[in-house]
């Protein structure tokens, strides 16, 4: 069986052995993130909602620029949203200022009772560059 290749962002890694999970995993010339929250250093949640989906954007590009990417690379994207009726303008608001310019990577947006303590997860699959695998 092959072993996982796993991508730790720097500073990281003691949180993610917490909660026995991997960050991304490298396969195929794909890179897999797991969802990432507006969480601080410490993992506890980021309270100003639009700091929090910004932190989560931060949070994933450390990721992203641990294997060799950019938000560039993202070709697939999964938005979780607590209460998205009352929140969308906000939340969306600072998505688009980390979106990037088009072509857009594909978009799903999932309402959701409960993240954990947070408001906003986003969770992406990325094409690696081609000298990185």
């Amino acid at each position: 069986m092959n072993k996982r290749d796993v991508v730790f962002p720097t500073g990281r890694q003691a949180l993610y052995e917490q909660n026995r999970y991997s960050p991304a995993i490298r396969s195929n010339g794909l890179l897999f993130v797991s969802g990432q929250v507006g969480s601080r250093e410490d993992g506890s949640p980021e309270p100003d909602l639009e700091k929090q989906v910004q932190r989560a954007f931060d949070n994933l590009n450390s990721i992203l620029r641990a294997a060799g990417c950019t938000f560039d690379d993202v070709i697939d994207t999964t938005l979780f949203v607590v209460d998205p009726e009352s929140v969308f303008g906000p939340v969306m608001k600072v998505v688009h200022e980390n979106w990037g310019e088009a072509p857009y990577p594909t978009l799903t947006g999932i309402g959701v009772t409960w993240l954990f303590g947070f408001q906003f997860e986003i969770k992406v699959i990325a094409k690696l560059p081609e000298n990185v695998s």
